[in-house]
C-alpha cells in the first residue's frame, strides 16, 4: 500500500466538507468534481476517503484557533488563556474565566471538528461493502473508521454529554429532526466500535504508515472510555486493557523525558496514539482553515520575543504560578516550563508581556528556532510538532488509578507509579489515589489532559473555583447556538 499521508492529501470531496451535524453540510455539485454518490468504487478511492476521515484529527482552526490542547489548558489550572488582551481569541478567554455561553466559546469548533470526523467515517463505512477491494483491506478500513468514530464521539460525550448519535450518514430530510441521546447510549456505541476495531486492527504499523491507528491505540482508548465513566465496578476491566498496552514489548518509556515531544523524535517508543503535523504542506494564510502544521506552537510562544532558542509567538497559555510551584523541584520542570522572565532579567532576551502574563511558557510545544520551517509557506503555520494524544506514561498512571479505585493489585499499581517517577529519578511514593492525581498533573502538564481529569474526579468545582467554575454547569460545554436554530436539539443545563 502507498505511504499513508493523512496531512498532504489534496483530495477535497464536496460532500465531506462538513461544518455541523445538523444543517450545514455542503450540498452542491461543483463543476469538474466527482460526486460522492459515484465515488468509492475501488480501493484507491476508498483509501482517499479514509484519509478524509483521519483529517479532522489535526484540524487547527475553525471559527477560531481550535487545536484542543490550547483551550483545554486555558480551562484548567495549568494555564491562563493569555494572548494580546482580554478580547484576543474570545473563545479561549471565556473558557478560562467560565463566562462562556451558547454564542461565545470554543464549543462550535469542537462540535464541528468531531462531527465532521463522525460523518466522514460514516460515509466510508456505508460505502465499503460495495467497494471493489480485498476483504482483508476492507476489514481494516472499516476498523479504522470505527476507531475514528469512537474517538470523535469520546470527545463529544465528554465535552457536551448530550449529543446526537449517528452511525450512518443522515438523509437531508432528517437534518432538522435529530435529537440527543443519553451519555450511556453514546458510551455503549463507542465501546462497541472500539471492540470491533480491536478485533481487526494490526498490533503495530510500519514506519511508512505512521499516523494510522493500531490495535494498541484502540485498546488504550477503550480503557480510557471505561475509566472516564467513573463506574468503580468496571475499574479492573479498564486496568486489564491498560495492562495489555503497558506490558507490550512495542512500548517503553524514554530514558530522556525531554525527547518525548521533539519533532525530530516522532513515533518514539512512548507513543501510543499520535496526531501528525507537518511543514511539508507549506501552508499560507490563504489556506485558512486547512493548516497541516501545529498552530498551537505559534500560539504559545512569547510575544515579540527576541533572543536565543525560541521564535516569537502570540503569548497564549502562560503557565499558572501554581503549576510552576508544583513543578519547581521536579526534574520535569525544565522540559515543561520556559522561564522567559528569568532570561529577560539575565539580559538574554526581550519580549512583550501578554495578557495574564506570568513569565512562564509552555516548553513541550514551544516554537523552537530549529524547527522554524524555511521550505515554503508562512513558517508560523508550519510547525511540525505532533500532538501526543496517548503516551505510555499516561496509560501507566491510568492503570495504577484503575487498580487503586477497583481494589486490584496494589503491588502492580505501585510498579507503574514508580516507573513514571524513576524515569526522572524521583523516589517511590505510596500508590494512593491522591499521589496518582499529583503525578498525572506533573507528568502530563500542559498536554490537555488536566481539565478532563479534574472533571472526571469531581475536583473541578474546588480546584477551578478561582477561575469561576460553577458545579453542575461547567463540567460540559453549551451546545453551540447555531445548532439550536430550527432543530430539536436541547441546550445543556445552565446555559
Amino acid at each position: 500500500m502507498k505511504k499513508f499521508n493523512i496531512y498532504l492529501s489534496t483530495l477535497i470531496l464536496g460532500v465531506l466538507l462538513v461544518s455541523s451535524c445538523s444543517k450545514n453540510w455542503l450540498n452542491v455539485d461543483p463543476k469538474g468534481t466527482t460526486l460522492e454518490a459515484n465515488y468509492y468504487k475501488n480501493a484507491d478511492e476508498a483509501y482517499k476517503g479514509l484519509i478524509a476521515a483521519y483529517n479532522p484529527l489535526g484540524i487547527e482552526c475553525g471559527q477560531t484557533y481550535s487545536n484542543k490542547i490550547g483551550p483545554l489548558n486555558s480551562a484548567s489550572d495549568d494555564c491562563y488563556a493569555g494572548g494580546g488582551s482580554s478580547s484576543d481569541v474570545p473563545a479561549w478567554q471565556v473558557w478560562n474565566n467560565y463566562t462562556l455561553d451558547a454564542a461565545t466559546g470554543i464549543q462550535a469548533d469542537f462540535w464541528s471538528r468531531n462531527f465532521t470526523g463522525v460523518y466522514r467515517a460514516n460515509v466510508l463505512l456505508s460505502k465499503l461493502p460495495n467497494t471493489s477491494m480485498s476483504d482483508t483491506l476492507r476489514a481494516r478500513f472499516m476498523a479504522e473508521c470505527k476507531f475514528l468514530r469512537a474517538y470523535f464521539y469520546f470527545d463529544l460525550v465528554r465535552l457536551f454529554k448530550n449529543v446526537p448519535l449517528f452511525t450512518a450518514p443522515l438523509e437531508p430530510k432528517d437534518w432538522f429532526n435529530v435529537t440527543q441521546v443519553s451519555p450511556a447510549v453514546t458510551y455503549a456505541q463507542i465501546e462497541k466500535d472500539l471492540n470491533e476495531a480491536i478485533a481487526v486492527l494490526p498490533i503495530a504499523v510500519p514506519a511508512s504508515e505512521n499516523g494510522r491507528v493500531t490495535k494498541m491505540a484502540a485498546i488504550a482508548l477503550l480503557g480510557k472510555v471505561i475509566l472516564y465513566q467513573n463506574n468503580d465496578s468496571r475499574m479492573l476491566e479498564a486496568a486489564n486493557l491498560f495492562e495489555i498496552v503497558n506490558s507490550s514489548p512495542n512500548y517503553a518509556l524514554l530514558t530522556d523525558f525531554g525527547q518525548i515531544f521533539r519533532p525530530d523524535n516522532k513515533f518514539n517508543s512512548e507513543s501510543v496514539f499520535e496526531i501528525v503535523h507537518t511543514a511539508k504542506a507549506m501552508s499560507g494564510w490563504e489556506s485558512w482553515p486547512n493548516f497541516q502544521g501545529n498552530l498551537l506552537t505559534q500560539m504559545v510562544g512569547p510575544r515579540s520575543y527576541s533572543g536565543p532558542t525560541y521564535v516569537a509567538g502570540y503569548g497564549f497559555n502562560p503557565i499558572t504560578p501554581e503549576l510552576v510551584a508544583a513543578l519547581k523541584n521536579d526534574p520535569r520542570y525544565k522540559y515543561t516550563v520556559v522561564n522567559i522572565d528569568s532570561m529577560k532579567t539575565a539580559g538574554l532576551c526581550s519580549y512583550e508581556k501578554s495578557y495574564m502574563n506570568t513569565g512562564y511558557f509552555l516548553a513541550k510545544y514551544a516554537p523552537l528556532k530549529e524547527f522554524y520551517s524555511t521550505i515554503g509557506g508562512d513558517p508560523v503555520l508550519n510547525y511540525p510538532n505532533d500532538d501526543m494524544e496517548i503516551r505510555l506514561a499516561d496509560t501507566y498512571l491510568l492503570e495504577a488509578e484503575a487498580l487503586v479505585r477497583g481494589g486490584g493489585d496494589l503491588g502492580k499499581a505501585q510498579i507503574y507509579l514508580d516507573r513514571v517517577r524513576a524515569r526522572v529519578k524521583l523516589p517511590s511514593v505510596p500508590v494512593t489515589l491522591d499521589n496518582i492525581k499529583k503525578e498525572r498533573r506533573l507528568e502530563l502538564a500542559t498536554e490537555g489532559h488536566r481539565w478532563f481529569d479534574l472533571v472526571r474526579w469531581g475536583d473541578a468545582p474546588t480546584v477551578l473555583a478561582g477561575k469561576g467554575f460553577t458545579a453542575g454547569k461547567n463540567e460540559i460545554l453549551p451546545i453551540p447556538l447555531a445548532e439550536l436554530s430550527n432543530t430539536m436539539l436541547v441546550q445543556n443545563p445552565g446555559y
